[in-house]
């Protein structure tokens, strides 16, 4: 399957809600995007508080994060899709979107991510999803804005969310 970054196709990938029903991302035409892979044993796991805070703070005005569990980084995501949401909700109050854990990197790795890997432009195109928490900033059309280092706070893309949620 072939994509360009101008159509918007990216709301065309299958995806699964955690509860185990499959959907695409069509729900989130026309919304900024936010989307990380994630994980519940990491170092950055509190990173969670601050993605529920920018939720929190602009999904009125048109944000939308959607957290993707992943296992891949030294098995820091062992847990079943309901052991993942019950931490995020009683642990960080989690109400954004969360899907059931996927691949991001290597050959099973999802779709969705092998295109947000290959896609995303200069100069925030690294060709690799480095660890949990790696961020893609999405447009109102579908088109990958950057990729965000892991390490780098939830807080601190608060002025290029505010910048496309106003565009």
């Amino acid at each position: 399957m072939s994509f360009s970054l101008s159509n918007g196709e990216i709301y065309d990938f299958e995806v699964q809600k955690i509860n185990g029903e499959t959907t695409t991302l069509e729900d989130y035409k026309g919304k900024v995007l936010l989307i990380v892979n994630t994980a519940s044993g990491c170092g950055l796991t509190p990173h969670y508080k601050g993605l529920q805070q920018l939720y929190s703070t602009y999904k009125d005005k048109g944000l939308v994060v959607l957290g993707f569990p992943c296992n891949q980084f030294a098995g820091q995501e062992p847990g079943t899709e309901e052991e993942i949401q019950h931490f995020c909700e009683i642990n960080y109050q989690v109400s954004f979107p969360l899907f059931g854990k996927i691949d991001v990197k290597g050959e099973n790795a999802h779709p969705l991510y092998k295109y947000l890997v290959e896609n995303t432009p200069a100069p925030y195109h690294t060709g690799e999803i480095e660890w949990n928490f790696v961020k893609f900033l999405i447009d109102r059309s579908g088109n990958i804005v950057k990729q965000i280092p892991a390490r780098t706070e939830p807080e601190a893309l608060e002025a290029d969310i505010q910048h496309l949620l106003e565009n």
